[in-house]
């Protein structure tokens, strides 16, 4: 029998308390978080936990994008015992059955790293190597080993196999091709056999060690991740991070049980990414790592599992044990957004310690006795108010009855027609409109003032000025999933840290690697359905490489991928002609998706553009762009909405993910500057609502659409771009050391790059080699981003 069970009506339940210890603290993507429990400070993003055979022992693996270390923990004397760096690692992390050695994944290294744990210090004293070293496709994920801790089992990521190794010799013996990327493993306590989850293919597979074969896979729920037996072995629990769910499989059977769906609601949206379970008795915890939070099952009956309730995290909890009645979850990004004093500066030696955004939120390890059933009740009320997303809001936007945006999904916006979507690359708010008066903005960190962008400036005098707006993103990889499906998967929030931390790894999030997509697609996927013509310049030229996607025969002929040779206002020319075509047919797209990416710079290489040409190109191209389309027969019918992917490559007052953004239409209000707090979905849901879309994710749904940043009366004034006041053909020419340090950087893409050391190449090449630059300040929101929380 399969059901599917829902956490809900909690807030209905008998009053129940537990006396809360943290502040609670708003993030700039609105959603709350109040924490359980005490916490102790980790490293870098960590994504599993292993627990000794003796319950004494607690091991973290910290796999972000900068120092990448594994700790040991004394969970009952909650401290750290011993911690290494570790150059390349990842998911994989496991006890001997003995207890005295911990093995750890050594990521693109392509081998599983042996520590002693004598003494409660972690002491390197070999290793297995599956093969070379990247570029070989291999990256090692999750590791078990036999009950006799003789036998190594490893499953792998890039080259989607099974490694069965000889821990005596540290052999390779024997290579089991599996059918998609693996995610981690793990040994029966009864049969010995190994299940395996495929992350990139909604199943288990299942190894014999007697038969030494794989002899059945069992189909799960989207992305199937951590794994956890029953005590008595008979049941398997698995954690499904693109279904919100967790498919419970009778092992005798070989059979999906039941699945248990752990979002706040039945039949949500996209947003709660189930990624780590514990079991205290008969008590099953699940991570939800976007809903910052533990949902609570009661186990005792397979088949009739129910829910009890939520426990607040902190946020993006990746992984949660439990010793006993003890919980331990680790917060993948800590507790808040936070200032970093030690930013990127030119006069200081850049090491680990700089503080950069792919690298800023360390995390924590909250931990807690498990609550009782009165407290699980208060608790799960925290976890309701801290979260924006209600179900109403997929039907239902917050918005204003006279507005040219609907509030109700499927309506469509009498007066806007066509939406045209521009994704630019990187900047922060205070690099481009930090000396904007009105706006809150710090003139110190305008390195891209009105002297150099006069069409940005110009647009948000003359339409809307918004000072308060934030991506989802922290960098590129994560920033282009979340600007058109409002939603980064686990696949792309795991794997991004270790590419740009130099560590290998491909660029697999703009359409390339079906893995990385979220279940029901993009925002192009959900035209395709809605019957909508839609377009895409430039922006997941891989996807519209796939046969069979949404953007296969929809991406503009001629029009540039991410290439910082060719000018921003060349890709204007060449939207403006395929858009005289169009209107000749009575065929402008619904939506069109637009990528000017060449305010990214190429910092300060030897015959590249300036980073000031770079992005007075960009601003160009802006202009041309609004002017062409405000001088069209279709203007009146209607918007542009310009913002960056992330915010990354820059110093910011407020916080690392505030971001210039635009609004720009018939139906804007003209000279206004809004304040309130906005975000990356905030801005696809207004999209949506012109189109009649329902929302792609919990965040979308959650987010504030833009509604105060229009008006009914059309104001049909045409915009008239401003000429650059600057070269836009100037070069890099000086052999400096920032332009000795740009020959390293790859950018072929959009991020393949250092991006610490690049902010300070930019830094340097505009304002002089020698000059310094301000550290970037950034806040921790408490109740200040979202001014409409009131709960």
């Amino acid at each position: 029998m399969r059901t599917r069970l829902f956490l809900v009506g909690l807030l209905l339940l008998a009053h129940g308390t537990y006396a809360q210890t943290a502040t609670r603290l708003t993030l700039p993507n609105g959603w709350s978080l109040s924490p359980l429990g005490r916490s102790l400070p980790l490293g870098d993003l960590p994504l599993n936990m292993a627990i000794s055979p003796n319950g004494k022992r607690l091991a973290v693996t910290n796999n972000g994008q900068s120092t990448q270390t594994i700790q040991l923990i004394d969970p009952a004397g909650e401290k750290v015992l011993s911690e290494v760096t570790i150059r390349k690692s990842w998911v994989g992390l496991k006890f001997s059955p003995d207890g005295k050695t911990l093995l750890a994944s050594g990521g693109n290294d392509n081998r599983i790293l042996l520590y002693a744990t004598a003494g409660d210090q972690l002491v390197k004293t070999d290793s297995v190597v599956l093969g070379k070293p990247w570029p070989t496709k291999i990256s090692v994920a999750g590791i078990e080993t036999d009950k006799a801790g003789t036998t190594l089992y490893a499953v792998t990521k890039d080259d989607s196999a099974l490694y069965i190794c000889d821990l005596t010799t540290k052999q390779v013996k024997k290579r089991i091709k599996l059918p998609a990327e693996a995610y981690t493993c793990l040994r029966s306590p009864v049969s010995d056999e190994l299940f395996i989850t495929v992350w990139g293919g909604e199943k288990v597979v299942i190894y014999d060690p007697k038969q030494d074969k794989l002899t059945g896979e069992i189909a799960t729920s989207s992305h199937p991740n951590d794994l956890i037996f029953s005590p008595n072995g008979r049941y398997l629990y698995v954690a499904c991070a693109n279904d919100n769910a967790v498919s419970v499989i009778d092992v005798k059977s070989r059979k999906v049980l039941e699945t248990v769906i752990t979002s706040l609601y039945p039949n949500a949206l996209a947003g709660s990414t189930p990624n780590g379970l514990a079991l205290v008795k008969n008590q099953l915890l699940v991570a939800n790592a976007d809903n910052n939070c533990l949902a609570v099952f009661d186990v005792s009956q397979p088949g009739k599992s129910r829910s009890l309730g939520f426990i607040p995290t902190g946020w993006y909890p990746t992984a949660v044990k439990a010793i006993g009645q003890n919980v331990y979850v680790a917060n993948g990004k800590g507790f808040t957004s936070k200032a970093n004093p030690n930013g990127p500066n030119p006069n200081k030696r850049r090491d680990a310690n700089t503080e950069y955004i792919a690298g800023l939120f360390k995390s924590t390890l909250s931990m807690f006795a498990m609550p009782n059933a009165a407290a699980l009740t208060g608790l799960s009320k925290q976890v309701y108010q801290n979260t924006p997303y209600k179900k109403e809001q997929e039907t239902t936007a917050m918005g204003e009855a006279a507005s040219p945006i609907p509030m109700r999904v499927g309506q469509k916006s009498a007066q806007i027609k066509h939406v045209f979507y521009i994704i630019k690359e990187n900047r922060t708010y205070d690099q481009i409109f930090g000396d904007m008066p009105g706006g809150n903005g710090d003139s110190s960190l305008c390195i891209f003032p009105e002297a150099i962008t006069p069409n940005h400036h110009a647009l948000a005098r003359e339409f809307v000025l918004l000072d308060n707006f934030y991506v989802d993103a922290e960098v590129s990889a994560d920033g282009h999933n979340w600007s058109t499906a409002a939603y980064a998967t686990d696949f792309t929030e795991k794997t991004w840290p270790t590419s740009y931390g130099g560590r290998g790894g491909t660029y697999d999030y703009e359409g390339s690697r079906p893995v990385a997509y979220p279940k029901k697609g993009f925002i192009w996927d959900y035209c395709q359905r809605a019957g909508l013509r839609y377009r895409s310049y430039g922006e997941f030229e891989a996807y519209s490489r796939r046969k069979g996607s949404a953007l296969d025969g929809r991406f503009a002929p001629n029009y540039p991928d991410f290439d910082m040779t060719i000018k921003d206002i060349k890709r204007v020319g060449i939207w403006k002609k395929d858009l005289d075509s169009l209107i000749a047919i009575n065929a402008v797209p619904h939506f069109s998706t637009i990528r000017l990416g060449n305010d990214h710079t190429s910092g300060a290489r030897v015959g590249a553009p300036t980073p000031i040409a770079h992005v007075a190109d960009n601003d160009q191209a802006l202009g041309q762009f609004v002017d062409y389309l405000s001088h069209s027969p279709i203007w009146n019918e209607s918007a542009v909405f310009v913002l960056e992917d992330d915010a990354q490559n820059g110093a910011d007052h407020v916080d690392a993910h505030r971001s210039p953004a635009l609004v720009i239409s018939p139906y804007t209000r003209r000279h206004y500057i809004d304040h309130t707090a906005y975000s990356t979905s905030g801005m696809l849901r207004t999209m949506e609502l012109i189109l009649g879309l329902p929302p792609m994710s919990q965040y979308d749904a959650a987010a504030r659409p833009l509604f105060a940043c229009f008006t009914n009366t059309l104001n049909a004034t045409p915009y008239t771009f401003i000429p650059a006041k600057t070269d836009l053909d100037a070069r890099n020419t000086a052999w400096t050391e920032p332009a000795r340090q740009s020959e390293k950087i790859d950018l072929r893409y959009a991020d393949k790059i250092d991006d610490r050391l690049f902010n300070e190449i930019i830094w340097k090449t505009v304002k002089g080699e020698h000059a310094v630059m301000p550290a970037p300040r950034r806040g921790a929101f408490l109740q200040v981003a979202r001014k409409d929380d009131d709960d």
